[in-house]
């Protein structure tokens, strides 16, 4: 008997351990369904918030609809259109100005730049194995055709006093 009442007493224990494990286990679950119950209260209640907001807005936008009652005329429908256009355009207007401004700016730079390079291309000496002579030489020589090597060769001048010389003369 002795044997018997010492499984009994485990097989209570083990059974009273059993319980209280399930007693926690439900619990736990309990513990994280009310949780996820409160988070989903929490985003139900914010989105009937945001539902009351809606509604009321649209009231209010219906109640102005109904108060103007009286739709815009052809004439106003064109003076808002023209006033907000108009709006949209001044800046870039403004801009565009001060773009041009700025390339009338930059052009003369240009040009005072360009002119000051022809002056300086006008000073610039001409080499000594080039005389008049053969200037008039050079330009009569390409007019009939002849290459720029031929008549370097041909004068013993070289290709680039050849070119010089066209450039100058504007002829080539």
């Amino acid at each position: 008997m002795n044997l018997e009442s010492i499984n009994i007493e485990y097989l209570v224990v083990a059974m009273a351990a059993m319980i209280l494990y399930l007693l926690y286990y439900v619990f736990t679950k309990d513990a994280q369904y009310n949780k996820n119950i409160r988070s989903v209260a929490s985003v139900a209640e914010e989105l009937n918030r945001e539902i009351f907001y809606l509604k009321k807005k649209l009231s209010e936008t219906q109640e102005n609809i109904q108060k103007s009652g009286s739709r815009m005329s052809d004439e106003e429908v064109y003076q808002e259109v023209e006033r907000t256009v108009y709006d949209m355009v001044k800046p870039l207007a403004t801009s565009i100005k001060r773009l041009e401004e700025s390339l009338l700016m930059i052009e003369g730079h240009i040009e005072s730049r360009l002119s000051s390079l022809e002056n300086g291309v006008k000073q610039i000496s001409i080499p000594a194995s080039i005389h008049g002579n053969d200037d008039e030489k050079i330009i009569s020589l390409y007019k009939q055709g002849i290459s720029l090597e031929t008549i370097s060769k041909e004068l013993h001048i070289s290709k680039a006093e050849v070119e010089f010389v066209l450039k100058i003369n504007k002829i080539k």
